[in-house]
């Protein structure tokens, strides 16, 4: 393999990344601060700004765009490059954090009351999240159907 096909480096795809990010989000006439991170699904990208509201957008639909522009154009530069996760000012990890507490509620009315509950549409991600949290729970258990619909719903049930 020669040198100019190698994968790039850790650090050289955090660098693009960043900069990346930091040039997109100047153009659109953000002053952002940017850390990175890793995290479980990879490498990710932390950003600190005083109109993060306007950069995620109703619902995180904005922040989502963000992250998928960004990938594409650091693929772009560097194919070999991992995916990287965007969040601003922790906005993701608070919405996680909302959600698990939510299905952990569902799941006790499940152990409960017996009875399935299915919850609503979720993207592959927070599914994963789901599947996880349940993996191991000795009394109930994470169902998703087997279609390629890219939204879909967790059935939770008893073991």
């Amino acid at each position: 393999m020669a040198a100019s096909d190698s994968p790039p480096s850790h650090h050289d795809a955090v660098q693009t990344a960043r900069a990346l990010l930091d040039t997109l989000l100047g153009y659109l006439g953000f002053v952002v601060h940017i850390e990175h991170s890793e995290s479980p699904s990879g490498l990710a990208l932390q950003v600190f700004t005083d109109e993060g509201d306007l950069l995620v957008g109703r619902d995180g639909e904005r922040l989502e765009d963000i992250q998928y522009l960004l990938n594409r154009l650091l693929h772009h530069r560097l194919p070999s490059a991992p995916k990287v996760r965007v969040d601003i000012a922790h906005y993701r990890l608070i919405q996680e954090d909302q959600m698990l507490a939510h299905i952990q509620e569902q799941a006790d009315r499940v152990r409960h009351t017996g009875r399935p509950v299915q919850l609503p549409p979720m993207n592959s991600y927070q599914r994963r999240l789901v599947h996880s949290a349940f993996k191991d729970d000795p009394a109930i258990k994470s169902s998703s159907p087997t279609d390629d619909a890219r939204l879909k719903c967790i059935t939770l049930s008893r073991k």
